[in-house]
């Protein structure tokens, strides 16, 4: 017996995923679960909050000297984090 119209498991969660409206928020949760493991354990220790609005990652570093640093590879960081969720998440980062 052979079925034609098969699917993996994985397409038929994403697809339930998208018309539920989940994917964009799971995708935000997952890039931000991606910034220590993308940025290290130096960086984490002056990581305050973070959130997404309006497709910018938001993010409180308490050091003046790693948020200039970071402020220079934004772009950089932005790919990076992107790319580890697999989806344009956001298009920006804003260092508060």
């Amino acid at each position: 017996m052979q079925r034609s119209n098969a699917k993996p498991v994985g397409d038929i969660v994403r697809m339930f995923m998208r018309q539920e409206g989940l994917e964009a928020p799971y995708n935000e949760y997952k890039l931000i679960e991606a910034w220590n493991e993308v940025n290290g354990e130096g960086v984490s220790r002056y990581t305050g909050e973070l959130f997404i609005k309006n497709q910018t990652l938001v993010v409180k570093i308490s050091s003046p000297v790693v948020k200039n640093e970071l402020s220079m590879k934004r772009k950089k960081l932005v790919q990076q984090l992107n790319n580890k969720v697999g989806a344009q998440v956001i298009t920006d980062i804003r260092f508060v």
